[in-house]
């Protein structure tokens, strides 16, 4: 069979299945098998027990369990509500204050935890209610929560940039510290909007003054809640920038440090602990089967020369070099709407890689654009896992509807973003080389 047919049955068939709504680490494991089996050679089948048995021996992989762990402790230990109190007491009689605020602790929290779900759940929570109380406008408020709960996947430390790190066999510590900047960009993208918003439509972010005046004392004293997550965040990028600590073994010391609350607060037991450790457990088994079955899938996508079929009709095409970069961005900015982010890097970067290389583009540089294009793919309809989470914190009064028109400036804003790190690559390399300088 001639590879150009094996690119368009293997392709074909995982749109299928996917398509079907069967979990991806199943389809992408069940269509390794049989295309090993029909396709290759059934002794082949060795192929798929060494992808399984390289990715569990894998000590890098070992830091998104305990990344997951922290996140999952802190989530539990009171930091993040005082967190918030903290910016209600700073920015609660500023016009828009309390959006802003929401986007600041949405940058620490993604600095302490690297997970999404932590951010927006928490944000979905606490803040949404008292932004609607407010007289906020439903769309503003969701789409602050939403884009700025996933600055997680860019900013350190984040488990989809290990992950991308992992499979790109690019190093994991300047991966994740090449994320910082472009996060506080986005942010900042946000917060310039909302303050735009705030003076060109007051009535959509009413200013309370019914809010009793913080004095600067009482300010001052709110500062405090900040101590453990810059500690914290000092301790985990520090020892990874300064080549102190592996990021495997600073997320050892992040765990250590997220029990210090919990014990500080009289909130560490048996429950806590328990309850975060199965939390932790069943995202690390998703996020593993994932990688068993995608790199079971590249493998044999590779030995049946599916990867080099691609790279000639890439090496073919009389296109500048920016244009077919642009083509795999919007590949990706489209299969975050129908697949899992996890599958879609573990599937498409061993694919992407090699004509990056070709193409003479950084990895790092290119992994934080691949990095945003996730970011766009979670907030965007109809499987953005932003919009699942959020969705569980609504008002019976506010429909999904009110969440797809809030999320689509945001959208927009990341795409600025987008272009922004596309065009000025040192805001995403130079910390790496500094780093390598270390």
């Amino acid at each position: 069979m001639s590879s150009n047919m094996i690119l368009i049955l293997m392709f074909g068939g995982l749109t299928l299945f996917m398509l079907t709504g069967l979990p991806i680490a199943f389809v992408l494991g069940g269509l390794s098998l049989i295309f090993t089996v029909t396709l290759w050679n059934p002794g082949a089948v060795i192929v798929l027990v060494l992808q399984i048995y390289d990715t569990m021996k894998s000590e890098a992989l070992l830091a998104i369990p305990l990344f997951i762990l922290m996140a999952c402790i802190l989530q539990r230990s009171g930091v993040i509500e005082e967190l918030y109190r903290a910016m209600e007491i700073w920015f609660g009689r500023v016009r828009g204050g309390l959006a802003i605020g929401t986007v600041i602790i949405c940058v620490i929290m993604a600095a302490m935890t690297g997970v999404v779900g932590a951010a927006v759940t928490a944000m979905g929570i606490l803040a949404l209610p008292e932004m609607l109380r407010r007289g906020y406008k439903p769309e503003l408020a969701l789409g602050t929560i939403c884009a700025s709960g996933t600055l997680g996947i860019l900013i350190p430390p984040s488990v989809l940039t290990i992950v991308y790190a992992v499979t790109a066999q690019v190093s994991i510590g300047q991966m994740l510290i090449a994320g910082i900047v472009p996060g506080i960009v986005l942010a900042l993208l946000y917060i310039s909007y909302i303050v735009v918003v705030s003076w060109l439509k007051p009535e959509w972010v009413p200013l309370d003054t019914s809010q009793p005046r913080a004095s600067f004392r009482e300010k001052l004293v709110a500062l405090k809640s900040l101590a453990f997550p810059s500690l914290l965040i000092v301790m985990i990028l520090g020892s990874i920038f300064f080549g102190i600590a592996t990021p495997t073994e600073s997320a050892a010391v992040g765990v250590a440090g997220a029990i210090v609350p919990a014990v500080l607060r009289r909130r560490l037991n048996f429950d806590l602990l328990r309850s975060a450790g199965v939390d932790a457990l069943k995202a690390t088994s998703m996020i593993l089967w994932i990688t068993l079955g995608a790199k079971a899938y590249v493998a044999i996508f590779t030995g049946l020369g599916g990867a080099d079929t691609l790279l000639h009709f890439i090496q073919n095409l009389e296109v500048n070099r920016w244009v077919v970069l642009a083509m795999m961005m919007l590949l990706l900015v489209f299969l975050g709407t129908v697949l899992d982010e996890l599958g879609i890097i573990l599937l498409t970067v061993p694919v992407f890689l090699p004509i990056v290389r070709m193409l003479g583009f950084d990895e790092i540089w290119f992994g934080v654009l691949y990095a945003i294009t996730i970011q766009m793919g979670y907030i965007s309809p109809p499987f953005g896992y932003t919009l699942f989470y959020i969705k569980g914190t609504l008002p019976p009064h506010i429909t999904m509807g009110a969440v797809y028109k809030g999320i689509l400036p945001f959208f927009l804003l990341q795409f600025v973003g987008l272009l922004l790190c596309a065009l000025l690559p040192d805001l995403v390399t130079f910390l790496p080389r500094m780093m390598s300088g270390h």
